[in-house]
């Protein structure tokens, strides 16, 4: 990079409704000498919480960074905010775990590898084998942790030991098919992503595109949510559908059931490691 070359930052932050937090903000930005390019915000009304995300530009120096970060420290003390600022484009350190379908898998390390996602995928682990040469094709290391009911508790250890050892910052359930335990779930609370293979809750469990013919949809689709103690009813991130009618059959819903898989948890990793999503309670905000 060019010395003194413009530089881009994200810095995103909530808080408890008050006026005067906008024009703190863009006061400290205009202080830095930064530039706003882009700037989402949203009040909610029925919780009086405020959310903001900021894409803002300006001249790059050594230690930038560390340096915003500190002279931001007494205006988010001031205000109360829980924030984050970071370059644009920052990689988050990410582990993907998958099972026997194989499709998000594939989507995550293509898009990866095409500099699509702004991750950094440290691992993938499978309490299969199936997808170790394709994984370790994309240079990627792969850990079998096998699960039994008697070895869950062992094997979430071991998982939770190399969450820890490779400073992973996310955790993606690419079609991981076991269910974590309310422990681990909570552990890894804000930064698990699953993608639901069903977008109506009335097709949950084993089959659902099965289900979905049985009963002649004529929607498909999947959700991508956060991961917590309650079976697949996780804060929503994303969502995606597709018309379907009657000429297809369990296979071809299957098929296109696959497609919305794979776009709605691209999506939703790609949002949280853009700062788009604010987690709050039970449901999330997407400043798209």
């Amino acid at each position: 990079m060019e010395p003194n070359a413009d530089v881009e930052h994200v810095l995103t932050l909530h808080c408890p409704e008050r006026p005067g937090i906008v024009h703190a903000v863009s006061g400290f930005l205009l202080q830095q000498g930064r530039n706003i390019l882009e700037l989402k915000q949203f009040g909610d009304r029925q919780t009086g919480h405020f959310f903001l995300r900021v894409d803002v530009a300006g001249p790059d120096s050594a230690n930038l960074t560390e340096e915003m970060r500190t002279a931001f420290t007494p205006v988010a003390e001031d205000f109360g905010l829980d924030w984050r600022l970071e370059r644009l484009g920052t990689k988050h350190r990410v582990l993907i775990m998958v099972s026997k379908f194989g499709h998000c898998l594939s989507d995550l390390l293509y898009r990866s590898r095409m500099g699509e996602l702004p991750i950094d995928i440290v691992a993938v682990v499978s309490n299969h084998l199936d997808h170790q040469g394709l994984v370790e094709w994309h240079d990627i290391p792969f850990f079998h942790i096998p699960v039994t009911p008697e070895t869950k508790p062992a094997a979430e250890a071991e998982l939770l030991r190399l969450i820890d050892d490779l400073d992973v910052e996310l955790v993606v359930l690419a079609r991981y098919m076991q269910v974590l335990s309310d422990t681990l779930s909570r552990r890894l609370t804000g930064r698990t992503i699953n993608i639901h293979h069903s977008f109506l809750p009335s097709f949950k469990g084993a089959k659902p595109y099965h289900q979905a013919y049985a009963r002649g949809v004529k929607t498909v689709g999947a959700t991508a949510h956060y991961v917590n103690s309650e079976l697949d009813e996780g804060p929503i991130i994303s969502q995606q559908t597709v018309e379907v009618d009657h000429t297809f059959s369990p296979e071809d819903l299957v098929a296109a059931g696959r497609d919305t898989e794979c776009k709605a948890l691209s999506n939703a990793v790609k949002w949280h490691c853009q700062g788009r999503v604010f987690l709050h309670e039970n449901r999330t905000i997407i400043l798209r």
